[in-house]
């Protein structure tokens, strides 16, 4: 499936893009049901929802290793418009770096001001090496809590160009439920406030890389061995799994 024009013109000139409809009203519903039901196990079994490092207060709910949790998950890092974006910006040569989520509360903050491309690699920037699909579970506006991204960022080389104002240039990014938010990995954004008083926002996130790039997640240790045994051979490369059970094979 190739990506339309209109959407790669939007990454390239605007460092984002925005695709409606990708999911119908069941399937939104569904997923975010069954991220909900994974939140509250993680509470119930003690596992931190919660990044101090990360987010200013427990109002952001965040769930790690999604495609462990439930196989619906990791349908979506093989959904044919996914695979669309990342393909047009990686080409055929990317991992799948990490699959989490959250949910922005009543109440949540604003993460730290990063992006994604330099949190796992120095600069210089100079390339489109990484993208973040963004799956949209609830209709996002800028008052629950829509992510917020620097315009133009996506074209900076180095921390030096970034403005010491950065925060109060920001804009959102709103979609609705079902739609995909693609972002290119140089795009300087954050999560923005959810100033609702009984809304919540909830995103799904899958992170592709160039294949050079180390991991953000170690899927070989994330993943069950009950997991891995439902994983497509084609998804096993994408996490970094393929060469690992080649050696397996050769082993037995």
């Amino acid at each position: 499936m190739e990506l339309p024009e209109r959407y790669a013109r939007s990454l390239k000139e605007q460092g984002y893009c925005l695709i409606p409809d990708v999911l119908d009203t069941p399937s939104v519903q569904n997923l975010r049901q069954r991220l909900v039901d994974a939140a509250k196990r993680n509470v119930e079994q003690g596992i931190p929802t919660h990044v101090a490092r990360l987010d200013p207060n427990e109002k952001n709910v965040r769930i790690f290793n999604v495609i462990d949790i439930n196989p619906a998950f990791a349908e979506l890092i093989t959904h044919p418009s996914a695979l669309s974006l990342v393909r047009h910006l990686l080409a055929d040569d990317f991992l799948v770096s990490d699959v989490n989520a959250n949910i922005a509360q009543p109440g949540s903050g604003s993460m730290v001001i990063h992006s994604d491309l330099a949190v796992v690699l120095p600069p210089p920037w100079t390339q489109p090496w990484s993208i973040n699909v963004i799956w949209c579970l609830d209709n996002v506006r800028e008052e629950n809590g829509a992510t917020r991204y620097l315009p133009g960022s996506h074209k900076f080389q180095t921390m030096n160009e970034l403005p010491e104002d950065m925060a109060q240039e920001m804009m959102p990014l709103e979609a609705k439920a079902g739609s995909i938010l693609a972002m290119d990995g140089r795009l300087w954004h954050t999560s923005g406030e959810n100033r609702t008083l009984d809304e919540e926002r909830a995103l799904l996130f899958a992170y592709y890389t160039r294949s050079f790039i180390q991991q953000r997640c170690d899927f070989e240790v994330e993943l069950s061995d009950a997991t891995k045994a439902t994983l497509s051979p084609e998804l096993k490369k994408w996490l970094g799994l393929e060469s690992l059970a080649d050696a397996a094979r050769t082993l037995s």
